[in-house]
């Protein structure tokens, strides 16, 4: 009567054995680690042994070093070492190379192979920082304007329609003006067409014809919608440069993005990494020195022009039509001059900025370039008595050079300021420009001590809750609540073993989650057992009253999880940050419940009970 068919059995066997096999590697624990990656390529073992041979010759324990499809990496068996060997093998590899701190697993290669991997843990558990940063979209709404006015001003011309101005005004709207209205409506028929993200509209200002072009509402959305996923990106980009293990980056409301940043201390170093906008532009200069110093002097700039200035505060004239901007970038690196000996940026374009780069300057040779370098940058202040952010936008000339020869796709940039200012600008340049400008709102600093005090009291917590459910349950029910015990640390077995398999991040939340779901999958076996009791009080015989309790509960106990499963799905799709963890583990936890305390207990009740023919009492 209270048997399972042979493939029942074999199903709870291999269900027990996947779960003990992927949550085995969480038991070993992580070790300080070095990984090492080459920027523009794959790293090979020389490089590894050239590492090692720094170390070793400063006296810097390892305990291993391994190259895998990540790159290398390199163990140790404290932090102090870990902190003291991060200098030595940059020093050793130079700025080619990328090498992160941070904490690889220490299972057995056997289990890494076969891809039983530990889950990772949250910035509450392991430190790090976490920035909260607002995207500017009013910005973003003018730059998509500016990048149309340049689309216009060229169809115009190729349209051969004369036009007296184009220019975004206010940030929300382009104004151009015609020389008379027949040319204006031309203009208007061509536009119109071309630009449906635009709406049009006909004025006389000044009894000057004008047109106002201003974007519709699906245009303004669709453009925030990019902003906000294009920086999203180039901050993985970024990211991915400082080398930081299992970041976390994600949209938060319309306009703000979360990033979490796991076993990062140097919040000054991520900070300007991560809210730098630094990008470039190449335009042509226009006119002689003459005609710059005049222009900066009364302030009469030619149309076709706009006024900068270099480093040193001179001012040049360079013209409006950008040749190629920093979005063209597929790759760049730092480094020296040959002939000059000063720092320097070697830059690659892709194919469309590289043919846009090699047609401009190839029509274009012995005249000048200039290099616009373009950060927005914050200043803090205090201002009555409290500190104020203040943000600015910085455009400096960095290099002004004749076009000797037609560029292509690999070039340098010189005129830069020191070697570290190289090295960032190629950096930004190999992650990305940014969309859209942005400011850093919150910040917050999680120390790796405390994460570790959080983790202690975590896993207290967990344990101190299953001894007292333990001892409660063996007490109260005796041999069942021995199997109830057994389907609880199965069920915690479970839940790490998904986790690790889903490479799910566990936050202090998460662990939260755990400690409940451990409460929730007791109540099931409580019903269970309650039923059980009640159908022996009722004269049925222990057979008939073990396989009656299971059944006839299950009804009560899919309904109460399934409540409860849909209350966790809709923290997860409505929650951020700490609640969706707190919903992952739930939602796992309440699955693996239903197993452990249906399909495993009645399995094991089964092997002790159901094969005696006669049974004239339990204990429970």
């Amino acid at each position: 009567m209270n048997r399972y068919p042979l493939w029942k059995n074999l199903l709870v066997v291999l269900v027990l054995l996947v779960g003990f096999f992927y949550a085995l590697p969480n038991f070993f624990g992580e070790q300080p680690a070095l990984q090492i990656n080459h920027r523009d390529g794959e790293i090979s073992q020389s490089e590894i042994n050239e590492a090692l041979a720094a170390l070793q010759t400063e006296n810097v324990p390892y305990e291993s070093a391994e190259l895998g499809a990540e790159g290398g990496l390199i163990r140790f068996s404290s932090t102090d070492d870990q902190l003291r060997a991060v200098d030595i093998v940059r020093g050793a590899l130079g700025s080619g190379y990328t090498v992160a701190m941070n904490l690889a697993p220490a299972a057995p290669n056997w289990l890494t192979r076969l891809g039983a991997l530990p889950m990772y843990l949250g910035l509450d558990l392991r430190g790090g920082v976490h920035f909260l940063m607002q995207v500017d979209m009013d910005a973003a709404i003018e730059t998509a304007l500016e990048r149309r006015v340049e689309g216009i001003r060229a169809d115009l011309r190729d349209a051969g329609i004369r036009y007296l101005s184009a220019q975004v005004d206010d940030g929300t709207k382009i104004a151009l003006r015609f020389a008379n209205a027949a040319d204006r409506d031309r203009a208007l028929d061509i536009l119109e067409r071309d630009y449906p993200e635009l709406n049009f509209s006909a004025v006389e200002i000044d009894a000057n014809p004008f047109f106002i072009a201003e974007m519709t509402e699906d245009g303004v959305l669709e453009e925030r919608n990019a902003a906000l996923k294009q920086n999203i990106t180039t901050l993985r980009n970024r990211v991915n440069e400082l080398g930081v293990a299992e970041p976390l980056i994600q949209q938060q409301g319309d306009d703000r993005i979360v990033v979490e940043l796991p076993g990062v201390q140097d919040t000054v170093r991520a900070k300007e990494i991560l809210g730098a906008t630094a990008t470039l532009e190449f335009r042509l200069v226009h006119g002689t020195p003459r005609d710059w110093i005049d222009a900066d002097a009364d302030g009469r700039v030619p149309p076709q022009a706009r006024l900068y200035y270099e480093r040193n505060g001179d001012p040049v004239l360079l013209r409006r039509q950008v040749i190629v901007t920093g979005d063209r970038v597929t790759g760049a690196s730092s480094g020296f001059d040959q002939q000059s000996g000063s720092p320097a940026v070697f830059v690659n374009l892709d194919n469309q900025g590289a043919r846009r780069m090699s047609d401009i300057t190839g029509d274009n040779i012995g005249q000048q370039m200039g290099v616009v370098f373009i950060e927005r940058r914050s200043d803090t202040k205090m201002v009555d008595g409290e500190l104020v952010t203040e943000t600015r936008m910085v455009e400096e000339v960095i290099n002004i050079a004749t076009i000797r020869d037609q560029l292509s796709n690999r070039f340098q940039i010189t005129g830069l300021g020191s070697s570290m200012e190289a090295r960032n600008l190629a950096l930004l340049l190999r992650a990305g420009a940014l969309r859209a400008p942005m400011d850093i709102v919150e910040e917050r600093t999680v120390g790796p001590s405390l994460g570790a005090d959080n983790i202690k009291a975590g896993v207290a917590a967990a344990v101190l809750g299953f001894l007292l459910v333990s001892v409660f349950m063996i007490v109260y029910y005796r041999v069942f609540g021995v199997i109830a015990v057994i389907a609880l640390v199965t069920n915690l077995i479970l839940i790490v073993a998904v986790l690790s398999m889903l490479q799910a991040t566990l936050t202090l939340p998460g662990i939260a989650g755990i400690v409940l779901t451990l409460g929730m999958a007791v109540d099931a076996n409580v019903l269970v057992f309650e039923r059980i009791r009640e159908e022996l009080r009722n004269g049925m015989t222990p057979h008939a009253a073990i396989k009656s309790g299971y059944e006839r509960a299950f009804a009560t106990i899919l309904d109460a999880n399934i409540t409860t499963l849909l209350a966790a799905l809709a923290l997860f799709a409505f929650g951020t940050g700490p609640v969706k963890g707190f919903a992952v583990t739930l939602s796992i936890g309440i699955l693996a419940s239903m197993f452990t305390a249906v399909v495993l207990s009645r399995a094991i009740t089964n092997q002790i009970y159901g094969k005696k023919a006669r049974l004239e009492k339990i204990a429970i």
